[in-house]
């Protein structure tokens, strides 16, 4: 199964969705999401395991994958919360939200911010 993370914060996943749900029981993380520092610095990132057995859709399948994962270490508790770990994820690029809408002055533009120079004060 591979799951689309598109928003984290402080190492865990709020927002994803199941982009393949072949395999259920071998989970990867693909990360669409604007990441700041703090976000996603230290590993591993969480997914909660309700998000995940909602993701596979049969509690039959959800918990023997669940099983397999807690033996591999992949379970753990995260403020109370049972969360799958991603130690390991796959970031994908995005740009930075209205970027490219940014018109970059050129390097040797005035800064806008400064007021404009009067004639006859001119720096030497």
């Amino acid at each position: 199964m591979r799951i689309r993370a598109y928003s984290v914060f402080e190492g865990v996943v709020y927002h994803c969705w199941p982009v393949d749900r072949s395999n259920p029981c071998r989970p990867t993380l693909e990360v669409e999401a604007v990441l700041r520092e703090g976000d996603a610095d230290e590993a591993p990132l969480l997914v909660t395991v309700a998000d995940y057995v909602s993701m596979i859709g049969d509690p039959t399948l959800a918990r023997a994958c669940l099983e397999q994962l807690a033996r591999r270490g992949r379970i753990v508790r995260h403020l109370g919360v049972d969360h799958l770990t991603f130690p390991f994820w796959t970031p994908i690029e995005i740009g930075v939200p209205g970027a490219a809408d940014v018109v970059r002055p050129a390097a040797d533009a005035p800064d806008p911010a400064d007021p404009p120079e009067r004639p006859g004060t001119e720096a030497p």
